[in-house]
């Protein structure tokens, strides 16, 4: 095969006879991309996924400002990843962008639902555990991702080699973290990156400082710690639980996974925009916090027809059902609602990866008798190789309750029957209730939770924090429990203050993501800064 020579080396080899190597070399390296991608494209593996994104991309449609730009869009595998992607592919696409989001082929084939939208289009990948990852010690969980980011990185580059080739090349690779080796593959192939950050501001100032300095001081905290920027002391209890010294050593694995995630921020050239699933009036500080990085917000990352409060069925967005129910149907959970009163149901959700033991459970079963007042009550169904809870006490529960296996979160936060949430503070959870201005019990069980409940209690005031002090075997007490509950659904000072402050931050969220709002503003120059790019 002749490399076809363009018009500056045509002249070179006129002109200049040594640069005859030169010639050489530039050739070698065009023959090789062209190798890599002609390789990849006849294999079955790609047919199999292009035909996917083929059936997806829809004709080219008249779109707003930014309608040049291509996103490749990369989360990580897990569902508190994917539901804030889909609403950030969304918020994209409404600017005028396409968007292919990219997920391994065992999460993409999860979601029976996925939402369709003009400009928006599939690519899913094998990680090499197309049945989803099994392994439970550190050393399966070692080879899983060194595959995971063997096979990832391949893809990316092949990905954006083809685009380019066929003339629709990718503006930009934005990716979830923990996935550092998607942005590294990218900028080798000098295209700009940015990491889209599902977890609060204030998580991300720790764990940089913790990986910049301060590592002793959060591991052994022999009382509450002040970081620079931030304007909260922080005691043990509001620290991500996996850099505690005290925490399990299964979770070193994790801190090891966040430490390759910030060496790699700090060898950047030009520092990557960081955009984070909040707003400038909830975490101003914490947005600012780590000077020589550009965090912006973008967020909240909640479905527009919960926002707009349109009605969530109307299928005018992939939130409301479509976000929503990605992995699951509906149920009745919407029709038993409607039949309370306004502001007088528990919600109780532990979210889809904690595992909540037994006896938790029927503490937290007595205080929800106890206290009187409707609940839903959501226990997922048990994994493989998870015992099946069965509650004592359950005919009676579903007697002055509601218990299911799963529900769309957003809609029963939204309904107007809603008055607490009791939640395990995940950061999707603690948005959702935020947006739908339901007070909160905080109930945090690791990673970053603490630190979400303690923003909860004693920043934005929407919520009181159970105390995990009160028994010797780790687990809350029912009087706990329902005095928290009691505090939040009642009618006292307190309980009265964190309604206000809830509606206060339920139409401070709603003003960032409208047009001319601070979230909105920040996603437009982000977008004009990579086309200058």
């Amino acid at each position: 095969m002749v490399c076809p020579p363009d018009p500056c080396i045509r002249h070179l080899k006129r002109h200049h006879p040594q640069a005859k190597t030169f010639f050489l070399q530039i050739c070698k390296i065009r023959l090789y991309k062209e190798k890599i991608v002609k390789s990849f494209f006849a294999s079955h593996i790609y047919r199999k996924q292009f035909s996917i994104y083929l059936h997806h991309t829809p004709p080219p449609t008249t779109m707003p400002s930014h309608r040049h730009h291509r996103i490749l869009l990369i989360p990580y595998p897990v569902q508190g990843h994917i539901n804030p992607t889909f609403e950030f592919a969304k918020r994209l696409i409404t600017l005028g962008a396409h968007v292919t989001i990219s997920t391994t082929l065992h999460m993409h084939n999860r979601i029976t639902n996925k939402p369709t939208l003009p400009n928006l289009s599939y690519l899913p990948f094998s990680d090499g555990f197309d049945d989803g990852f099994q392994g439970k010690d550190k050393d399966a969980y070692l080879l899983y991702h060194a595959e995971f980011k063997r096979r990832g990185s391949e893809f990316v580059v092949k990905t954006i080699l083809y685009n380019s080739q066929q003339g629709t090349p990718f503006t930009c690779l934005v990716h979830s973290l923990l996935l550092q080796w998607a942005a590294q593959a990218a900028r080798e192939l000098h295209l700009p990156t940015a990491l889209l950050w599902v977890q609060p501001a204030t998580v991300f100032d720790i764990l940089y400082y913790y990986y910049h300095g301060f590592s002793d001081s959060i591991k052994k905290p022999s009382r509450s710690i002040e970081l620079p920027g931030l304007p909260l002391l922080l005691s043990p209890r509001d620290l991500p639980v996996f850099l505690l010294e005290s925490c399990s050593s299964a979770y070193a694995l994790l801190v090891s996974f966040f430490e390759q995630q910030f060496n790699d921020l700090d060898v950047e050239t030009n520092p990557t925009t960081i955009l984070v699933n909040s707003f400038e009036a909830l975490e101003p500080e914490a947005l600012r916090a780590v000077e020589k990085l550009n965090m912006i917000s973008i967020g909240p990352l909640i479905s527009s027809a919960f926002l707009d409060e349109r009605d969530p069925t109307d299928g005018t967005s992939f939130g409301g059902h479509a976000q929503a129910h990605i992995f699951q149907p509906s149920n009745g959970c919407v029709e038993w609602l409607d039949s309370k009163t306004e502001k007088s149901v528990v919600y109780v959700s532990f979210g889809s990866h904690c595992v909540v033991s037994e006896i938790q459970m029927e503490e937290i079963a007595r205080a929800l008798l106890d206290c009187g007042f409707p609940f839903l009550w959501v226990i997922r169904e048990a994994k493989e190789g998870e015992k099946e809870e069965d509650l004592s006490c359950r005919k009676e529960l579903e007697e002055k309750g509601k218990i299911v296996k799963w529900c769309s979160q957003v809609e029963v936060l939204s309904h107007p029957s809603l008055g607490c949430f009791l939640t395990h503070c995940g950061w999707n959870s603690t948005l959702e209730s935020l947006v739908s201005g339901v007070p909160m019990v905080a109930f945090p069980q690791w990673a970053d939770q603490t630190t979400n409940a303690k923003l909860i209690e004693d920043v934005w005031k929407i919520g009181v924090r159970v105390d995990h002090e009160l028994k010797e075997d780790g687990t809350v007490g029912g009087d706990e429990i329902r005095r928290c509950l009691e505090v939040v659904m009642g009618s006292g000072e307190k309980g009265d203050e964190m309604r206000r402050n809830a509606e206060k931050w339920k139409g401070l969220a709603r003003e960032a993501v409208n047009e001319g709002g601070s979230s909105d503003k920040n996603l437009r120059a982000f977008l004009d800064r990579i086309a200058e790019s």
